[in-house]
């Protein structure tokens, strides 16, 4: 059972942007369990926003408070997805299987058996178990997309990042991609919070919507 008061993110006063704010006095936190959608038009602060809770943005003004593992702990799936091209599927699985372990182990020395079903268990979830040995440069986009979840899932982390994963997936892979992950969320005990354009799409996937407007954040609960 997910427990509600485990608190993974917390913003404090924070502003993001880069020579000035995009969005400022954002106090809010992120509770196990949650799948928040970040809607508002494009170049308004929403790509800013994830990377900086991803620490890739320091925050202008305010603090960023993470309560996840230092090692594995945040999954990012960017709007390029971040796939090596001419690596197999499963390697780029991999790669979040080896994120996600507790130490670190050189490409060149095999991830343990058991955490390799890791890696299987996304691909069978996902549909793309039969294209684990072809290149990720001969997929479709919508393909790539499922693999870039699939590395996510692998990796098991405690909160997921997403900037519009679902892009160029139709109706049916968007219900395969999100069940999954609703899966794994539950599973871990962790959070989601993904950049979306289209906001009837968001409310069916999110319990949660955050709404930039004004250069403000704000808040709705879908159910």
């Amino acid at each position: 059972m997910i427990d509600v008061e485990e608190v993974l993110v917390h913003l404090h006063d924070v502003a993001v942007g880069y020579d000035s704010p995009l969005i400022e006095d954002i106090n809010i936190e992120v509770i196990a369990g949650d799948v928040i959608a970040v809607l508002g038009p494009s170049g308004i602060g929403k790509t800013t926003l994830l990377r900086t809770i991803a620490g890739l943005v320091r925050p202008l003004e305010g603090e960023v408070e993470l309560a996840v593992p230092s090692r594995g702990g945040l999954g990012y799936i960017p709007q390029r997805l971040g796939l090596v091209g001419n690596a197999s599927v499963r390697t780029n699985i991999e790669m979040g299987v080896r994120v996600g372990l507790s130490r670190w182990y050189p490409p060149f020395i095999p991830v343990p058996a058991k955490q390799r079903t890791y890696a299987d268990r996304a691909m069978e979830d996902l549909g793309i178990l039969h294209l684990a040995e072809h290149p990720v440069r001969i997929l479709s986009g919508g393909q790539q997309r499922r693999v870039a979840t699939a590395k996510t899932v692998a990796q098991r982390p405690k909160l997921v990042l997403a900037d519009e994963f679902l892009g160029e997936l139709d109706d049916d892979n968007v219900d395969v991609v999100m069940r999954t992950v609703r899966e794994a969320i539950k599973a871990q005990n962790s959070a989601m919070i993904m950049v979306e354009h289209h906001e009837e799409l968001a409310r069916q996937v999110a319990n949660r919507i955050w709404r930039i407007e004004d250069h403000r954040l704000v808040e709705e609960l879908v159910r």
